[in-house]
Parts: C-alpha cells; structure tokens; sequence
C-alpha cells in the first residue's frame, strides 16, 4: 500500500497505520514520487492527498484510472468544499476521507477495499483457470501477456514466452483413454508449477495438450534451463510414448509498437515450437540458441 502526501507527519501517521493492520507500508511525498515508485513495485491501494506540489491527487488518480487499472485509490483532503465526494469518485477513485482523519472510519475503509478485492481475485481467479489443470486459462494469457509485454518494455527486462507440446499424446490418449490422459496433463501442469518461479513467471494451458509459460526477468540461457528442467522432470516420470516439445522465444523491442513486439514474439515461438515437433519431438528450440 502506498500512501501520498507532501506533508511528513501524515505520511508518517498513515504509515503506522497501514503497518498496524499488517499490511504492507510504502510512502511517497507527491504524484510524480509515486509514479516513479509505482514503476518500479506494484502496489493494490494508493492513499493520496490532493493538494501536492508538482503533480497533484487529481492528476494522480487520473494516472492511475489509465495505466494501473487493478490499484484502488482513496483521495484524503482537508478541503471538503473544493472536491466533490462525487467527481473524486467520477475520476477513478475507490472511496474518499476528509482530513482530520479519523482512525476508525479509515481502518474500516481499508478494510473494505482489501475485502472487495480478495473477492474479486477469486472470481478473476475461477474465470481465469483451466478447471481441469488448475493453471491459468487462454483467455488469461491473451489478457496478461499484453500486460507483461507492456511492462517489460517500459521497465526493459527480457520477457520469454516457452510453447509446450506432449508429443504423441493422442497416442497416449487412445492406448490408456481419456481419464489416462488428463492425468497426464494434470501432471505436466504440477510440473510447470514446480518448475517457475512464483509470483514471477507464470504456466497456462494453451489449448488441448499445449500449454504456454511466461519467464520474466532472464536471459536466454536461464529461459532454456527452464525449459530443460520441464523436460527432465518429465522424462522421469516415463509416460511413455510421449515426450514434450517446447518452442522459446524472446520479446525483442525492435520497434516503439509493443503490440508488434509481442505479435512477433509469439509468432517466433510458434516457428521454434514446429521446428522442435518437426525435427522428431522431445526437443527446446530457441531460434537464436539450439538445444537438442
């Protein structure tokens, strides 16, 4: 949670209130000091006073409604007659408190806001995964991917996209059946889940028997070490005939158009993925970088 104010003494107080509730404190002394830090960490809840030097709540609030859509914020001024309840709310903002502050209505406005958001990560969460892996759905990729493409372009770190296919798991399916076979995929799904780092890349189920991870913050080798532990894992399990291909592919910022960025990313991907099935399966290919 980050709390913005020019004066000290309330960042100060905010803070110790934030942090006797458990929740994680971070301060800024105006808009552009927050932006600057909310480049840099994500934060759920931003507190902003409105009155500021160089950029004021307002124009925060307005920041943040357009390029941090899931951060809640709540304005907290001392001049209730200039800044209608009303056209605070308009601009982007999750609730409003009037200076002084009163303890007991802000702790229960927080409160609020953290619990309207667990709900609605859990209902983001059952309509974003796979019912049958439990990873995250296609449609969450298409969504999420865009995001990352966009941040890792903004903050330039390397962002990975690792499309994975189980080689011959229609045979597979047919030999053992259908309830053989979504083991199997559950299987490779705790495998992925094992295998990323949490709360940094992230695994998908592409479609049927693809799926797709998202590797952040690496460079080519450590984006096929990850690959090569997916394989290893698998291969151990000796789910025979099958074996997993996995196309690897970097975002590269050779243009001012993320869009084109990513559209050429996942087409790279796709091209090493056929590459790794058409050269026999139970391979990684990165176009710039071969690993058999």
């Amino acid at each position: 949670m980050l709390s913005v104010d020019d004066d000290q003494d309330l960042r100060d107080l905010l803070h110790e209130l934030i942090s006797d509730m458990g929740l994680t404190s971070a301060t800024a002394m105006d808009g552009m000091d927050a932006l600057a830090k909310m480049e840099e960490e994500q934060f759920d809840i931003v507190i902003t006073d409105i009155n500021m030097p160089r950029l004021n709540g307002i124009g925060l609030i307005k920041r943040i409604a357009a390029d941090y859509t899931d951060t809640d914020v709540i304005a907290i001024t001392g001049f209730q007659t200039e800044y209608n309840y009303t056209d605070i709310i308009a601009l982007g903002a999750s609730d409003f408190i009037s200076k002084p502050i009163n303890i007991n209505e802000f702790e229960a406005k927080i409160k609020r806001i953290v619990r309207e958001r667990n709900m609605r990560a859990e209902l983001r969460r059952l309509s974003t995964c796979d019912a049958l892996t439990g990873l995250y759905n296609r449609r969450y990729l298409d969504e999420n991917l865009r995001n990352e493409a966009v941040r890792a372009s903004r903050q330039h770190y390397e962002l990975y996209l690792l499309l994975i296919d189980i080689d011959n798991f229609k045979i597979y399916n047919d030999k053992y059946g259908h309830q053989q076979g979504d083991r199997l995929l559950k299987e490779l799904a705790q495998i992925i889940l094992r295998n990323i780092r949490n709360n940094v890349d992230s695994g998908y189920r592409y479609g049927g028997d693809e799926f797709a991870v998202t590797v952040l913050h690496a460079n080519p080798k450590q984006a096929l070490m990850v690959a090569e532990r997916f394989c290893k894992e698998y291969n151990e399990k000796n789910l025979i005939p099958t074996s997993l291909s996995i196309g690897i592919a970097k975002m590269k910022n050779s243009s001012k158009n993320v869009e084109q960025d990513l559209d050429n990313m996942i087409r790279e991907a796709d091209q090493a993925l056929y590459l790794a099935k058409n050269n026999g399966g139970n391979q990684k290919v990165m176009l710039e970088i071969n690993s058999d």
